[in-house]
């Protein structure tokens, strides 16, 4: 096949050291692994700053292409590729094309990140380096304690300095395209009810320590070992000098954080004490409380370039989200009839309409992905007459095997509660797969069909204010290495289902975002609630504070608890002016009247139980869409009757004689359209 010589040119500004890059669905442009992209050639003139490359492409073949600004690093061995790092990139639904005709051809593709007249970047993900989160904040108590009796009623300022940073003397008088050693950045962010802040610089005293404030410090690095950090506090009035000889004003002492404390492998989060040391005289004069979490790429995988569905949305009536399947089996006041969580539940929902299911996964003691709600279950003990009742005990999922929890008897915790224990698990005998607990996550994403979205909840343990762990377990797995598993399953066996994960722990969800550049997040927060306890985690307690971290952590949205966004539906039409994707959850969701509010107020999504209740079986909005998208490109298709979910089933949308075509590639688009503010 003959190739044609084709010239890519973009316009846009770039940091020291930075470059652009393109990459593509050719091996001339890496196949999407931006590994293997092509770094383009700075060209300044009189007027813009150009970037632009030349390379071979096959003649008359289409070829689908983005552009990314980033970083090439100096290989970890002498022979081995640059590790790059991705900065900004372009995330439009659907990718630049062109097909070379031509022997000769120069593609000006305007400005980096508009195409057709529409701009669209995203922040990169962690591709090789590392971050690292330091946090300040009242979440159990003042992260500040001085012990002089002067400073007993004082409030402090806070500034952190990276130390130690060491700078090539002819950095300025490298070559953009030569490779570089990446410096360490530290990013400075507020977050509070009321607003989120993010910059690259602090004031000369820093920031103040206030109550609703939540401080964090983002850190990327490739030496994560590697790092001193000092903390500087000051008292928040300045208008005197508490040290004598001190440079700044009001300088109360330093606090030193050395990074080859926390970056061990195997340790993803922690709490910190560190000593507070007055400067003249050098001794103690207090601590502070510094939590910390460490987010490294995911192991094993490599995220390309082709799609990324991350903040996209398609503008639609509300969603209709199966709530664990068909609903709530064991703790609300009308159970459903299918048991929760199962192949069978989330089956059950697809087939009534709905457009996602929701269920939670964690991980078996084996590290086997599973999907279960609870944390904990129930372990029956044998009697060796059957005519005693069983005595059961509860235990964590996480300390049995994935086939311990597929062939012991177990039972939901509510089950304690009963007085016939052998109730409890006489249900589950000789039953069939689909109706067993504790599915594989990769056999719930080969069993349940396509054209059903699947809203994820990861699991992780959360503490109540009042200091009570969820399962009463304060210890869990290492959260870099839970996370790589449930994404990497997820990641190799989606293929084109649509997806959304969902936390109610601010950190995974956090992680999530950072390690894979394909699914969006959802924040999952319960707001100010008469029906569940209050959590420690300051991010946790209101939802004007989920909309300030959505925002800040740069998530599809939130997903909010029904009760506070029908006491105060301004929160929606707030949620929405921000640009975010608003879910909705929680027992009123399953009363149809609050529904049809929820639905005129504007929320995005409705997860409720019992679906079946309010659908017959019929093909959700999604099919629907594929089937009305092939009437207009097939016109012999309009005669088609409405379908039923039977028609589905089967590859062709219906069964009358026009429907013998496979479905096109456009039909794989997941469409999620978000508009910008």
């Amino acid at each position: 096949m003959s190739s044609c010589q084709v010239t890519f040119e973009i316009r846009g500004p770039s940091a020291p050291g930075e470059v652009f890059a393109i990459c593509g669905s050719c091996s001339a442009l890496g196949n999407w692994n931006p590994q293997l992209a092509v770094v383009l050639q700075i060209t300044d003139d009189m007027f813009e700053r150009r970037w632009r490359t030349t390379v071979e492409l096959p003649r008359g073949v289409p070829v689908q292409y983005r552009y990314f600004k980033g970083y090439f690093l100096e290989p970890k061995t002498i022979d081995g590729p640059c590790e790059v790092i991705v900065h900004t990139w372009e995330t439009h639904l659907q990718p630049r094309s062109i097909t070379p005709l031509e022997n000769k051809i120069i593609v000006d593709d305007g400005d980096f990140g508009i195409c057709n007249g529409i701009e669209t970047v995203d922040a990169g993900w962690l591709t090789c380096q590392t971050e690292i989160r330091l946090r300040l904040h009242y979440s159990e108590k003042p992260p500040v304690l001085i012990s002089k009796k002067k400073f007993k009623t004082s409030r402090f300022r806070v500034k952190l300095t990276l130390e130690g940073l060491e700078k090539d003397d002819d950095e300025d008088k490298t070559s953009p395209t030569v490779p570089q050693k990446m410096a360490n950045t530290v990013e400075f962010s507020l977050i509070s009810n009321d607003d989120y802040k993010c910059r690259h610089s602090q004031p000369d005293c820093g920031y103040a320590l206030q109550p609703d404030r939540w401080i964090e410090y983002t850190i990327q690095t490739m030496e994560p070992d590697n790092l001193e950090l000092i903390f500087d506090f000051f008292e928040e009035d300045l208008g005197e000098k508490v040290v004598q000889d001190d440079v700044l004003p009001g300088h109360v002492g330093s606090a030193c954080l050395l990074s080859s404390t926390i970056a061990e492998p195997g340790k993803s989060a922690g709490v910190l004490s560190l000593a507070i040391m007055s400067r003249n005289p050098r001794k103690t004069i207090g601590k502070v409380r510094v939590d910390y979490i460490i987010i490294r790429p995911i192991q094993g995988y490599t995220c390309d370039m082709q799609a990324s569905y991350a903040k996209y949305w398609k503008p639609r009536t509300a969603l209709d989200v199966g709530h664990r399947g068909a609903g709530n089996s064991t703790t609300t006041t009308k159970l459903a009839k299918v048991q929760e969580n199962t192949i069978a539940s989330l089956r059950s929902a697809a087939s009534h309409g709905a457009a996602f299911v929701e269920f939670d996964v964690h991980l078996s003691k084996d590290h086997v992905p599973i999907v279960y709600h609870d944390l904990t279950c129930c372990m029956a003990m044998k009697k060796k007459l059957d005519t005693e009742p069983l005595e059961l005990f509860e235990i964590a999922v996480k300390e049995l095997t994935f086939d311990q929890l597929q062939l012991l008897k177990l039972a939901h915790v509510t089950a304690l509660k009963v007085k016939d224990h052998n109730a409890s698990f006489s249900d589950e005998e000789n039953s069939a797969f689909e109706m067993q607990p504790f599915p594989s996550l990769q056999r719930v994403l080969e069993s349940v069909p396509n054209d059903v979205g699947f809203d994820i909840e990861i699991k992780w343990i959360s503490q109540q204010r009042d200091g009570q762990w969820d399962g009463n377990l304060s210890t869990y797995f290492d959260m870099n290495l839970f996370l790589d598993i449930i994404l990497k399953t997820v990641l190799m066996n989606a293929g084109r289902r649509r997806i959304v994960f969902s936390s109610f722990h601010a950190d995974i969800c956090t992680m999530i975002r950072h390690k894979q550049n394909k699914y969006p997040v959802l924040f999952l927060t319960q707001g100010e609630s008469k029906l569940y306890p209050e959590l420690m985690d300051l991010r946790s307690r209101t939802t004007s504070i989920a909309i300030n971290f959505a925002q800040f952590e740069n998530l599809l949205g939130i997903s909010v608890h029904s009760e506070d966004l029908l006491r105060n539906p301004s929160f929606i039409k707030r949620a929405i002016s921000k640009g975010l994707v608003i879910f909705t959850w929680g027992d009123d969701t399953n009363d149809p009247d609050n529904r049809k509010k929820l639905r005129e107020y504007g929320v995005h999504g409705l997860i409720y139980d019992r679906i079946y209740d309010q659908n017959p079986e019929q093909p959700n909005i999604f099919q629907v869409e594929q089937l009305e998208r092939l009437k207009r490109e097939l016109p012999e298709l309009k005669s088609c009757v409405t379908p039923t979910v039977s028609h589905f089933k089967a590859i062709t949308p219906c069964k009358c004689h026009h429907c013998c075509k496979e479905e096109k590639p456009v039909d794989n688009l997941k469409c999620f359209q978000m508009k910008k503010d």
